[in-house]
């Protein structure tokens, strides 16, 4: 089993930044890929940003050169950098994991209690 600890949420005005972090603790040798996904108020989760073992990133189109992901294996701790936020990033921020890769099916099944954004225009 594998536990995920987000934090650094919080309010934020339109062009601001914040950055968020997921401690990972239990069974971490275990763990491939990870991520972050959002869920506004009556929306779908989505994915914002992946990163593999290895380094490799995936961001969804909105939020390219705006956020990036980063992940500091000593700690154990997932990032995301927030730049430039925008009313529209306003959501509950989590943070997920997996043993497989990020373009594979199904890939996260560890998942944190989330961190809520909300950014004030």
């Amino acid at each position: 089993q594998v536990q995920l600890v987000e934090s650094g949420g919080g309010l934020v005005q339109a062009g601001g930044s914040l950055r968020l972090s997921c401690a990972a603790s239990g069974s971490i040798f275990s763990i491939n890929s990870m991520g972050w996904y959002r869920q506004a108020p009556g929306k779908e989760r989505e994915l914002v940003a992946a990163i593999s073992s290895g380094g490799s990133t995936y961001y969804r189109s909105s939020v390219k050169g705006r956020f990036t992901i980063s992940r500091d294996n000593a700690k154990n701790t997932l990032y995301l950098q927030m730049n430039s936020l925008k009313p529209e990033d306003t959501a509950m921020y989590y943070c997920a994991a997996g043993d497989r890769g990020f373009g594979e099916p199904d890939p996260f099944h560890y998942w944190g209690q989330g961190t809520l954004v909300t950014v004030s225009s």
